[in-house]
């Protein structure tokens, strides 16, 4: 049976199946067609029954949301869009309109709870969509959109940008915003891709994805452009980009016109653009051929809009009005408005706006953004751009009494205030600056004006002292008195205070040991971590850590069993358990070779985590400070060894002793694994500061590392003979271990396991040693958590975190007991190597904080006594 649509249908949605056999969508799992996505969205619509109802939709950027999206667009359901990740938005929103189908997200599958058979609202026949307007998520006030504006906004937009059905757009925006549900409709109306996706733009795996599914294009808001820079985007290749669009907010025209130059030289369009959720997404789009010339500007209406410039009493200045197909029925603000038509014909949308020689728009300001103080008008968005052009990132609010702003980065606030009282013509004490780390932003990425008004009440602008450095904060609450929370978390794991909601843990400079740390931390805090959570921005894990938890579904013996054997990241379990394999075969308590090899493939794993973010300077001292890490320990055991015990000799002390020394293994050969660690990394830091490897690398981020197994492999086979350390190579299997994280397809998984299975047979002449180099090898790359009694997580964690530091000092350890007591030269060996990570780390944190206090000109006084 065919679903007929409603009057409300929508027609894109309705007609998906006329784009047959064309891929629809790329997904975690695969790929879609038209044809599959239209049988999957007719079973979905069928499901909803045949009487209109109002559902609720948690949407996200899976392709379950996706389906229910379409499936009531299809069948005419009014749909009302509930932020993804549920909350208390989500819950007020229900309460509020109480709907009478509710479908949320449960991994990789949707929740349907059906409240009422039937419906319990009235419903006009055009309503189709029920959306938040900006900045009022959860708020009972929704903007009403018909399907006739959905569609007519969605053909909009595909004509102005030429959008084709070999188009593919990824989805760097939720489907809850209507500027990234606008994303999804445009192509869809084509026949285009989409590739579904829920990373971030500093995550390597949306590069990955942009070069495997041939993405052409992306939608950014203005805070995009600076995460943008934070990843060297201007140096990548990305030969299969057509275009980049950007709204949600004025775009700085330096950037405009910085980011249309980089498109002329790389080959893909810049589409500035302009709109409301009251007018479905967009009103305005800028010619890319005009960016460069006029960067201030917002272009001309969409095919099929207009706009008016209505005076505005009392301002010398007009407002821009808006008329077209895509504008809104109206506002609802109770079940009861429901039911009624259209009451909005002309939308106005409270900019203030000109129109240029040439026939465009710009926008001159906020109609709301203007205060009344001491008698003077003083346009808020005019105070913003002083502080622009001072070199100060602000967002400005302001009531009839003072201006409140939040001043990003450090600045002296008070001879600032004065600059602006005096500009502005207002009394001193009628300018509050307050110093952020980073400016109070709105899930959407717009600025948090009525965050930064909540400001006001404790004025910052008289405070003389001066900011923090980034890396070593003056003072913190001591561990006794704070509530943990998921800065908090990082900020121990890391020792640092300066940590911003769109900062990650990479970006932060976390590194595989201090992951442990931060891990078990935010596991306590927030269940089970979501994958890739070292490189979500932190604002996202603290969203997720205040979100209220799903209950578990299935038998409450397994739930009961899932709490008293939680999962645990399996290289941390591994790093756990070969540390203590390692010391105990070294000590004749039991003999278990092959660990240390399994070791060296989840360095290269946690190096293609932790090692490859960001532009190639910053990449590049985050690997040298990796190095340091390594050799700072290690070293310094070795000289005490070399004082107290004479066992060693220089070319320990410089870690050469795998190229200089003997190629007997004795005692000179303790630190083999350092030392071939060291190199591997060193050689990698050199060959990644090279451009042409660098662009290599982003554009084939597997078959990069492959190709370095492939290399190595010459020698692990004897096919090209070198003097080895005594270990021989160990190049491909750190490469492994870096393909294994950067496999994104079951392909490639079972490509690494393939040249795992054939390469580790024959290393040695011990079988077990072998088998379990292929067991650990295997587990790196298919098993992303490993269950765990809960009572030896903390257990497991510490010897993770210190796995290196018990490595380096056990050799001087064991000896000193008597053979006959192996467990207890083991269990020693264990203490001291964790406690000595503990000091170690404590003195590297303090040494960079020095360094980077002197760098500053800061006093060392400033320089934290303990850890916070």
């Amino acid at each position: 049976m065919s679903i007929q649509p409603a009057l409300a249908a929508v027609v894109f949605a309705a007609e998906l199946a006329r784009f047959g056999n064309r891929t629809a969508i790329h997904h975690d799992r695969g790929s879609l067609s038209y044809a599959e996505l239209a049988d999957r969205v007719e079973s979905t619509a069928r499901s909803l029954g045949p009487v209109r109802r109002l559902v609720a939709l948690e949407a996200g950027n899976t392709l379950p949301s996706l389906v229910a999206y379409l499936a009531a667009l299809t069948a005419g359901h009014p749909l009302l869009i509930l932020p993804a990740g549920g909350g208390d938005a989500a819950a007020a929103l229900i309460e509020a309109y109480d709907p009478d189908v509710v479908i949320t997200s449960a991994g990789r599958e949707s929740r349907v709870q059906e409240r009422r058979e039937g419906t319990g609202h009235r419903l006009h026949p055009e309503l189709a969509l029920l959306l938040s307007t900006s900045g009022s998520t959860g708020s009972p006030k929704l903007v009403r959109l018909s399907a006739t504006g959905i569609q007519a906004n969605a053909q909009a937009i595909a004509e102005y940008l030429g959008l084709r059905p070999g188009d593919v757009a990824a989805t760097t925006l939720p489907l809850s915003y209507c500027y990234g549900m606008s994303v999804v409709n445009s192509h869809l109306a084509v026949g285009a891709a989409i590739a579904l996706t829920d990373a971030s733009v500093v995550d390597p795996c949306f590069w990955e994805l942009m070069h495997a599914r041939k993405v052409t294009s992306f939608a950014a808001v203005p805070y995009t452009f600076d995460l943008l820079e934070r990843v060297g985007f201007a140096e990548m290749e990305l030969p299969a980009l057509r275009q980049i669009t950007q709204a949600g907010g004025r775009l700085a025209p330096e950037k405009v016109r910085s980011y249309a130059q980089l498109g002329q030289g790389r080959g893909w369009d810049l589409f500035v653009m302009y709109g409301q959720t009251e007018a479905t997404a967009r009103m305005a789009y800028l010619p890319p051929d005009l960016a460069e010339t006029h960067p201030a500007s917002i272009g001309v209406p969409i095919p099929g809009g207009e706009f008016h410039l209505e005076p505005v009493p009392g301002l010398d200045a007009s407002e821009l009005v808006y008329t077209g197909p895509n504008v809104m029925l109206g506002y609802a603000e109770s079940p009861g408005d429901l039911a009624a038509g259209r009451t909005v014909e002309r939308l106005h949308t409270g900019d203030l706006a000109r129109r240029t020689p040439e026939g465009l728009y710009e926008i001159t300001g906020r109609r709301s953004r203007f205060v009344k103080i001491v008698g003077l008008r003083v346009d808020l968005g005019q105070v913003e751009r002083k502080l622009t052009a001072l070199g100060v990132a602000a967002s400005v609010a302001g009531t009839d009494e003072r201006i409140v702003a939040a001043v990003e980065g450090g600045h002296d606030l008070p001879m600032l205030a004065g600059i602006l009282a005096r500009e502005l013509g207002l009394p001193r004490g009628a300018v509050a600056l307050h110093p952020v780390e980073e400016l109070p932003r709105l899930a959407n990425g717009k600025p948090d004006y009525p965050a930064v008004l909540a400001m006001g009440g404790t004025p910052a602008s008289a405070d003389t002292s001066s900011p923090g450095s980034p890396s070593c904060p003056d003072s913190l609450p001591s561990a006794a008195t704070r509530q943990d929370t998921v800065r908090l978390a990082i900020a121990d794991a890391l020792e640092r205070g300066d940590i911003a909601g769109t900062d990650t843990f990479v970006s932060l400079g976390g590194d595989s040991l201090s992951y442990v740390a931060a891990s078990v931390r935010l596991e306590q805090l927030m269940g089970t971590l979501p994958p890739g959570w070292h490189l979500m921005p932190v604002a996202e894990l603290e969203a997720l850590a205040g979100a209220p938890r799903r209950e578990e579904t299935g038998n409450k013996a397994l739930r009961a069993l899932r709490s008293l054997v939680p999962p645990m990241d399996t290289g941390i379990v591994l790093r756990a358990v070969a540390i203590v394999f390692i010391i105990s075969s070294h000590i004749d308590l039991f003999e278990w070779q092959g660990t240390a090899h399994v070791l060296m493939g989840l360095a290269g794993y946690n190096f293609a985590r932790f090692m490859l973010a960001g532009t190639r300077p910053e990449r590049l001292r985050r690997q040298l400070r990796a190095v340091v890490r390594i050799v700072v320990p290690t070293v310094s055991i070795v000289a005490l060894g070399l004082m107290v015990t004479e066992k060693y000799n220089w070319t320990n002390i410089l870690l050469l002793n795998s190229l200089l020394g003997t190629p007997k293994f004795g005692t000179n050969e303790h630190f083999w694994f350092v030392e071939a660690l060291v190199y591997i990394l060193l050689g990698l830091a050199v060959l990644l500061a090279v451009p042409a490897a660098d662009r290599a690398l982003r554009r084939w981020p597997w078959a990069f590392p492959m190709a370095l197994v492939g290399l190595d492999l010459l020698l692990r086979f004897d096919v090209i003979v070198l003097r080895m350390p005594w270990q021989g190579p160990m190049l491909w299997l750190f490469a492994l271990g870096w393909a294994a994280a950067a496999s994104r397809t079951a392909w490639q998984r079972a490509a690494v396991s393939a040249v795992t299975l054939l390469s580790v047979p024959g290393l040695f002449d011990n079988d077990l040693r072998n088998a379990t180099i292929m067991v650990g090898m295997l587990m790196v790359i298919w098993i992303a958590t490993i269950p765990v009694p809960r009572f030896l997580h903390r257990a497991v964690s510490v010897l993770a975190g210190a796995s290196l530091y018990i490595y380096v000092s056990h050799w001087l350890v064991f000896p000193l007991f008597d053979k006959k007591y192996p467990a207890l030269a083991v269990a020693v060996s264990l203490v001291v190597g964790i406690v000595y990570g503990t000091l170690a780390t404590r003195a590297m944190n303090l040494a960079e904080c020095f360094l980077a206090n002197r760098r500053s000109g800061r006093s060392t006084e400033s320089i934290p006594k303990e850890q916070p």
